[in-house]
Protein backbone atom coordinates (compact mmCIF):
# COMPACT_ATOMS: atom_id res chain seq x y z
CA UNK A 1 0.00 0.00 0.00
CA UNK A 2 2.84 2.42 0.80
CA UNK A 3 4.43 1.60 -2.55
CA UNK A 4 1.18 2.50 -4.28
CA UNK A 5 0.95 5.87 -2.52
CA UNK A 6 4.57 6.74 -3.31
CA UNK A 7 4.11 5.57 -6.90
CA UNK A 8 0.99 7.74 -7.29
CA UNK A 9 2.75 10.76 -5.73
CA UNK A 10 5.68 10.44 -8.12
CA UNK A 11 3.27 10.09 -11.03
CA UNK A 12 1.36 13.16 -9.80
CA UNK A 13 4.52 15.27 -9.55
CA UNK A 14 5.77 14.23 -13.00
CA UNK A 15 2.40 14.88 -14.62
CA UNK A 16 1.97 18.18 -12.79
CA UNK A 17 5.28 19.43 -14.15
CA UNK A 18 4.42 18.23 -17.67
CA UNK A 19 0.95 19.78 -17.43
CA UNK A 20 2.08 23.16 -16.14
CA UNK A 21 5.17 23.56 -18.29
CA UNK A 22 4.08 21.89 -21.53
CA UNK A 23 0.37 21.17 -21.83
CA UNK A 24 -0.76 24.57 -20.55
CA UNK A 25 1.05 26.11 -23.52
CA UNK A 26 -0.87 23.99 -26.04
CA UNK A 27 -3.99 25.79 -27.23
CA UNK A 28 -5.95 24.00 -29.93
CA UNK A 29 -7.93 26.52 -32.01
CA UNK A 30 -6.59 29.13 -29.62
CA UNK A 31 -8.79 27.93 -26.75
CA UNK A 32 -8.66 24.23 -25.89
CA UNK A 33 -5.95 23.03 -23.51
CA UNK A 34 -5.58 19.30 -22.77
CA UNK A 35 -5.80 18.39 -19.09
CA UNK A 36 -3.32 15.54 -19.00
CA UNK A 37 -3.20 15.74 -15.19
CA UNK A 38 -6.42 13.68 -15.25
CA UNK A 39 -4.26 10.63 -15.95
CA UNK A 40 -3.41 10.57 -12.22
CA UNK A 41 -7.00 9.51 -11.46
CA UNK A 42 -7.41 7.35 -14.54
CA UNK A 43 -4.45 5.20 -13.48
CA UNK A 44 -5.61 4.55 -9.89
CA UNK A 45 -6.02 0.88 -8.92
CA UNK A 46 -9.42 -0.69 -9.45
CA UNK A 47 -10.03 -1.42 -5.77
CA UNK A 48 -9.20 2.07 -4.48
CA UNK A 49 -11.83 3.30 -2.03
CA UNK A 50 -14.17 6.13 -2.93
CA UNK A 51 -12.90 8.44 -0.18
CA UNK A 52 -9.31 7.94 -1.35
CA UNK A 53 -10.36 8.66 -4.93
CA UNK A 54 -12.19 11.81 -3.85
CA UNK A 55 -9.18 13.05 -1.90
CA UNK A 56 -6.78 12.28 -4.75
CA UNK A 57 -9.12 13.93 -7.26
CA UNK A 58 -9.67 17.05 -5.22
CA UNK A 59 -6.04 17.59 -4.27
CA UNK A 60 -4.78 16.82 -7.77
CA UNK A 61 -7.21 19.37 -9.17
CA UNK A 62 -6.31 21.83 -6.42
CA UNK A 63 -2.59 21.55 -7.20
CA UNK A 64 -3.31 22.15 -10.87
CA UNK A 65 -5.55 25.10 -10.00
CA UNK A 66 -2.86 26.66 -7.82
CA UNK A 67 -0.19 26.45 -10.52
CA UNK A 68 -2.49 27.41 -13.40
CA UNK A 69 -4.68 30.04 -11.74
CA UNK A 70 -7.93 28.37 -12.81
CA UNK A 71 -9.98 29.13 -9.68
CA UNK A 72 -11.21 25.66 -8.79
CA UNK A 73 -12.35 24.54 -12.25
CA UNK A 74 -9.98 21.57 -12.36
CA UNK A 75 -10.80 20.66 -8.75
CA UNK A 76 -14.50 20.48 -9.60
CA UNK A 77 -13.93 18.33 -12.68
CA UNK A 78 -11.48 16.00 -11.00
CA UNK A 79 -13.70 15.58 -7.93
CA UNK A 80 -16.69 14.73 -10.12
CA UNK A 81 -14.59 12.22 -12.03
CA UNK A 82 -13.38 10.69 -8.76
CA UNK A 83 -16.99 10.26 -7.68
CA UNK A 84 -18.04 8.34 -10.79
CA UNK A 85 -14.69 6.65 -11.57
CA UNK A 86 -15.49 3.19 -10.08
CA UNK A 87 -18.63 2.90 -12.21
CA UNK A 88 -16.85 4.10 -15.35
CA UNK A 89 -13.98 1.67 -14.76
CA UNK A 90 -16.38 -1.20 -14.11
CA UNK A 91 -18.16 -0.57 -17.40
CA UNK A 92 -14.95 -0.69 -19.45
CA UNK A 93 -12.82 -3.29 -17.64
CA UNK A 94 -13.12 -7.06 -17.95
CA UNK A 95 -15.25 -8.52 -15.17
CA UNK A 96 -12.93 -11.43 -14.45
CA UNK A 97 -9.82 -9.40 -13.62
CA UNK A 98 -8.20 -8.93 -10.23
CA UNK A 99 -9.66 -6.35 -7.83
CA UNK A 100 -6.37 -4.46 -7.41
CA UNK A 101 -5.25 -4.14 -11.01
CA UNK A 102 -4.15 -0.81 -12.44
CA UNK A 103 -6.08 0.30 -15.53
CA UNK A 104 -3.79 0.35 -18.53
CA UNK A 105 -3.81 -0.59 -22.20
CA UNK A 106 -1.90 -3.73 -21.27
CA UNK A 107 -4.45 -4.89 -18.66
CA UNK A 108 -7.69 -3.74 -20.30
CA UNK A 109 -6.85 -3.97 -23.97
CA UNK A 110 -6.00 -0.95 -26.11
CA UNK A 111 -9.48 -0.01 -27.30
CA UNK A 112 -11.15 -0.52 -23.92
CA UNK A 113 -8.49 1.62 -22.27
CA UNK A 114 -8.79 4.29 -24.97
CA UNK A 115 -12.59 4.40 -24.54
CA UNK A 116 -12.22 4.51 -20.74
CA UNK A 117 -9.68 7.32 -21.02
CA UNK A 118 -11.86 9.24 -23.47
CA UNK A 119 -14.88 9.01 -21.16
CA UNK A 120 -12.89 10.20 -18.14
CA UNK A 121 -11.26 13.03 -20.09
CA UNK A 122 -14.65 14.07 -21.47
CA UNK A 123 -16.13 14.39 -17.97
CA UNK A 124 -13.27 16.54 -16.70
CA UNK A 125 -13.05 18.72 -19.81
CA UNK A 126 -16.81 19.26 -19.90
CA UNK A 127 -16.92 20.50 -16.31
CA UNK A 128 -13.75 22.54 -16.80
CA UNK A 129 -14.90 24.38 -19.94
CA UNK A 130 -18.49 24.85 -18.78
CA UNK A 131 -17.21 26.49 -15.60
CA UNK A 132 -14.75 28.49 -17.67
CA UNK A 133 -17.49 29.84 -19.94
CA UNK A 134 -20.08 30.04 -17.11
CA UNK A 135 -22.75 30.81 -19.67
CA UNK A 136 -24.05 29.27 -22.84
CA UNK A 137 -23.88 32.39 -25.01
CA UNK A 138 -21.01 30.95 -27.03
CA UNK A 139 -21.91 27.29 -26.72
CA UNK A 140 -20.22 26.23 -29.97
CA UNK A 141 -16.86 27.51 -28.76
CA UNK A 142 -17.31 25.72 -25.43
CA UNK A 143 -18.26 22.52 -27.25
CA UNK A 144 -15.29 22.84 -29.60
CA UNK A 145 -12.92 23.44 -26.69
CA UNK A 146 -14.34 20.47 -24.80
CA UNK A 147 -14.02 17.99 -27.67
CA UNK A 148 -10.63 19.25 -28.88
CA UNK A 149 -9.16 19.16 -25.38
CA UNK A 150 -10.68 15.74 -24.73
CA UNK A 151 -9.33 14.28 -27.98
CA UNK A 152 -5.80 15.57 -27.49
CA UNK A 153 -5.72 14.66 -23.79
CA UNK A 154 -6.90 11.13 -24.63
CA UNK A 155 -4.12 10.66 -27.19
CA UNK A 156 -1.53 12.06 -24.79
CA UNK A 157 -2.80 9.91 -21.91
CA UNK A 158 -2.55 6.74 -24.02
CA UNK A 159 1.05 7.67 -24.88
CA UNK A 160 1.81 8.42 -21.23
CA UNK A 161 0.32 5.05 -20.31
CA UNK A 162 2.61 3.36 -22.81
CA UNK A 163 5.59 5.18 -21.30
CA UNK A 164 4.72 4.43 -17.66
CA UNK A 165 3.83 0.78 -18.34
CA UNK A 166 6.42 -0.10 -20.99
CA UNK A 167 8.99 -1.56 -18.60
CA UNK A 168 6.59 -4.07 -17.02
CA UNK A 169 6.74 -7.49 -18.65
Amino acid sequence: MTYSIVHNLVRLLILLVVQVLLCNNIHIFGYATPLLITYVLISMEKGTGRISLLLWGFFTGLLYDMFSNTAGMASAGMTLLAMILPEVLASFSPHDEDEHVTPSARNMGFWSFAAYTFMCMFVVHTVFYLLDAFMLSNFRLTLLSTFAGTALATVLAVFVDMIFNSSKD
